[in-house]
């Protein structure tokens, strides 16, 4: 079945398919570097969970982060 033949819902559909990817594989990567990260530096149980969640809104860090840092300037 080709393209053509495909209605226009299941033309959206097959284009919704072939979008992203990238941006799973970075925040992927992100996500486990983040986790390296905050959980290598816990000392206890509790600062190992919270670098758990940490490392799991590692966007929103580096966003404030950036959005302080351009403020300054």
């Amino acid at each position: 079945m080709t393209e053509s033949n495909l209605s226009e819902q299941e033309q959206k559909k097959v284009v919704m398919v072939r979008q992203g990817g990238g941006s799973d594989a970075v925040y992927g990567i992100g996500l486990i570097g983040a986790w390296v990260y905050f959980i290598g530096r816990a000392t206890t149980s509790e600062d190992r969970i919270q670098g758990f969640f940490k490392g799991l809104v590692w966007p929103a860090f580096l966003v404030y982060k950036l959005f302080v840092f351009l403020e300054n300037k």
